[in-house]
């Protein structure tokens, strides 16, 4: 077995979601790869316990392989992780809980699935084999002003009507079903000076249709509040996000659970009695190191945000 993915931040999450002193800590990694964040707690808190959740059931192979070691202090929980904590009965709640929402690079290099512009492979980027809608569909079947607005929406690119129109009149030619040709359409579509940028052309073509296939978003708007059901009062939630939209989501879910009040801005008072859920410990978010950077460089647009649970969250308030 070959480990190819390297956890981001693994010194800031230990130390934000440090476990030492607790009795027998119940850890959830919600988003568990490989398991590179989940050996970590493993490993330097010989009394924790992990559930490692993965939606991706090859990629939840090399996780059990690589913690086999770890005998039952790990459980494997094949699913998405908003099902997760939205369904699921704990016997106990947990004291940790982490989201990291990258893409691992396993998906990138070994899984064949097209979530590479530099790979020939079939265009597809679903995490969960077993989903209807695959990358090519979009490509192939969506109207134009739909492809424009998602890559736009969801990629936040600036060229998505030059990049749809340019899609839409090679499939009229034939259908496109690779991830090596979709991005050579989209690299000649765009403006000579934006072909040889900070980042390829297609890169932001490629995270919108990987986010619209795997439905990331909607995820991430209803996963914290049903993860901070199922932590402890004094438990800590720690999300990892790669973009802007990621990062944003979940800021706004922090600090809405952060309030007091939750009346809306028209009534004149506070009816509502309401209080704070969470306690931010993450003013700004924690970015990694310049040292990590040059020895990962996926993790350079990482951002960590952490809370803590002090109290009901606000649809328990209701």
């Amino acid at each position: 077995m070959e480990i190819i993915h390297t956890p981001v931040m693994l010194n800031e999450v230990k130390q934000y979601l440090d476990i030492s002193g607790l009795p027998s800590p119940l850890v959830i990694d919600g988003t568990m790869g490989e398991g590179g964040h989940s050996e970590m707690f493993l490993s330097e808190f010989p009394e924790a316990y992990v559930i490692g959740i993965d939606r991706d059931a090859n990629i939840q192979k090399k996780a059990k392989e690589r913690l086999a070691v770890y005998g039952n202090r790990v459980n494997y929980v094949n699913d998405w992780f908003d099902h997760f904590f939205a369904n699921y009965s704990l016997e106990r709640k947990a004291d940790r809980i982490l989201l990291d929402l990258g893409i691992s690079v396993y998906h990138y290099v070994e899984s064949d699935r097209g979530f590479s512009f530099g790979l020939d492979e079939p265009l597809d980027m679903r995490l969960n084999m077993d989903s209807n809608l695959k990358a090519s569909d979009i490509v192939n079947e969506w109207d134009e002003e739909s492809i424009a607005n998602l890559i736009f929406k969801l990629g936040e690119e600036r060229y998505s009507r030059s990049i749809a129109r340019a899609i839409v009149k090679r499939r009229k030619i034939s259908t496109i079903t690779n991830s090596k040709e979709l991005a050579e359409i989209i690299f000649t579509s765009v403006p000579v000076k934006y072909r040889h940028g900070r980042i390829h052309p297609a890169t932001r073509t490629f995270q919108a249709l990987r986010i619209q296939v795997n439905n990331e978003l909607s995820r991430i708007e209803t996963v914290v509040q049903d993860a901070l059901t199922n932590l402890n009062i004094g438990g800590r939630l720690g999300i990892i996000t790669f973009h802007s939209l990621e990062d944003r989501i979940v800021k706004n879910a922090f600090k809405f659970q952060a309030q007091k009040c939750v009346c809306p801005p028209e009534y004149p008072k506070c009816i509502c009695s309401g209080k704070p859920a969470v306690k931010i410990l993450t003013r700004k978010p924690v970015i990694p190191t310049e040292e990590e950077i040059k020895n990962n460089s996926p993790s350079r647009s990482a951002k960590f945000r952490v809370c803590e649970k002090v109290g009901a969250t606000k649809y328990e308030q209701k």
